[in-house]
């Protein structure tokens, strides 16, 4: 009678085989080995670090539902050290009948296996190529943090200096010479305070720059409006118009105000 080498055999003996039969199923063998030790298969599983359901499937050569055959071959040489059986001839029975249970072959990697591809082990080259590009990134990020911070120190010590040598009586702004009728007569007055140095640019309606350059002083300016008004620190100024108080927020931005003022 001719045997089916891929069919379950008959069990239920506890007398442990000789060996692995011609006919039998690598699965099938452990199980009827771990019985007659007298070993009960939550403990193993607990004892191989496997899961019970991955124990049982073992067990039972249901292939399709285990990792792909690499893993297989793993767990069925775990299995055999385990039980103090030899594995060589558990792997050569198992790479005869995968193929014909599941039409792969014993190589090949499922692509529904709950075990995925994973990354090159730790320590390769490429992982340490990774690690040493990172460590660059980040040094070339500190060492710009550090330059921005250096620089923006040295400007604002210039800064400082600059405006701690400025004399608050001495000012290169430029204030062209006005006509005396038209001063007196039909001007618009201006007058600017100055909490501390800034560049400013002043121009009428009739085109004429009544006042240019950097400032520290009170700055009275007669003229047409309306004005075209630049002011390069716009919180160091403070404007009236005809002795009115002019806000200098609504024109304000980053810090530079440049608009139009008329009467």
């Amino acid at each position: 009678m001719e045997v089916n080498p891929n069919s379950q055999q008959p069990t239920g003996s506890n007398v442990a085989p000789n060996g692995l039969g011609n006919v039998q199923r690598p699965g099938e063998y452990l199980r009827q080995v771990r019985i007659s030790q007298q070993r009960d298969i939550k403990t193993v599983a607990t004892d191989l670090n496997m899961p019970l359901k991955t124990l049982e499937a073992l067990e039972k050569d249901e292939y399709k539902s285990l990792p792909e055959a690499t893993f297989i071959k793993g767990y069925y040489r775990s299995y055999a050290k385990y039980l103090k059986v030899d594995a060589t001839a558990i792997i050569q029975r198992f790479d005869d009948i995968y193929q014909n249970d599941t039409g792969l072959m014993p190589n090949h990697a499922l692509n529904n296996s709950p075990i995925k591809i994973m990354g090159k082990l730790p320590g390769s080259n490429s992982d340490r190529n990774k690690k040493w590009l990172k460590r660059a990134l980040i040094a070339i990020a500190v060492l710009a943090v550090i330059w921005a911070v250096v620089a923006g120190v040295q400007k604002w010590s210039s800064s400082k200096n600059g405006d701690t040598d400025a004399k608050p009586q001495q000012s290169d702004v430029e204030i062209l010479s006005m006509n005396n009728s038209s001063s007196n007569s039909s001007g618009d007055q201006m007058v600017l305070n100055f909490s501390h140095p800034t560049s400013v640019k002043i121009v009428d309606s009739t085109g004429k720059v009544l006042a240019t350059g950097r400032q520290s002083a009170t700055l009275t300016l007669t003229g047409e409006s309306p004005f075209q008004i630049r002011l390069d620190d716009a919180s160091a100024v403070s404007l009236s118009l005809n002795n009115e108080q002019i806000s200098l927020s609504p024109y304000t931005v980053n810090g530079k105000a440049e608009f139009r003022l008329s009467r």
